[in-house]
């Protein structure tokens, strides 16, 4: 006999979806594999390297860590729902401009990390930005130009 399904309604980048979910399925599982948003990245799958970062009611969560049942009712943002090709976010411009977005692998969630941090800070100190990307792993040694984005963002460059 087939497992029953869990019915809930997730609301990610502003898009109402109501999902059918098989036993424990976690919220990173569901937005790659069942809403095809592929920025977000599973890399250790224990919440240490931070590429599964998504906000959840404008707070950076470890997706691979949260079940799916428990952002019912949470508002959860990714990268896509920031900015298009056509009309970026000022973070996801500020980026691309000081030559931050390297291999790629890691800047949704550092994009998300800094939109946390700039939506909650008005006037960041460097500490204060190197503190808000430490949850975010890059492989690349991007953090200086990831913070020179941030600095662009709030005026301070």
């Amino acid at each position: 006999m087939a497992e029953e399904l869990i019915r809930i309604k997730l609301t990610v980048n502003g898009r109402e979806y109501e999902v059918g979910l098989e036993g424990n399925e976690r919220l990173i599982d569901v937005l790659r594999d069942r809403l095809g948003l592929k920025s977000v990245k599973e890399g250790c799958g224990e919440g240490d390297c931070g590429l599964c970062l998504v906000l959840a009611d404008g707070v950076p969560i470890h997706s691979c860590l949260m079940m799916a049942f428990q952002a019912e009712g949470k508002e959860i943002t990714t990268v896509e729902g920031l900015g298009d090709e056509k009309n970026l976010h000022p973070i996801q411009r500020a980026f691309i401009d000081v030559g931050a977005v390297q291999c790629g692998y890691c800047i949704p969630a550092a994009i998300l990390a800094a939109k946390h941090l700039i939506d909650t800070t008005k006037n960041p100190s460097r500490e204060e930005i190197r503190r808000s990307l430490r949850s975010v792993l890059c492989r690349c040694g991007s953090y200086l130009r990831f913070e020179q984005a941030i600095l662009k963002v709030v005026g301070r460059t």
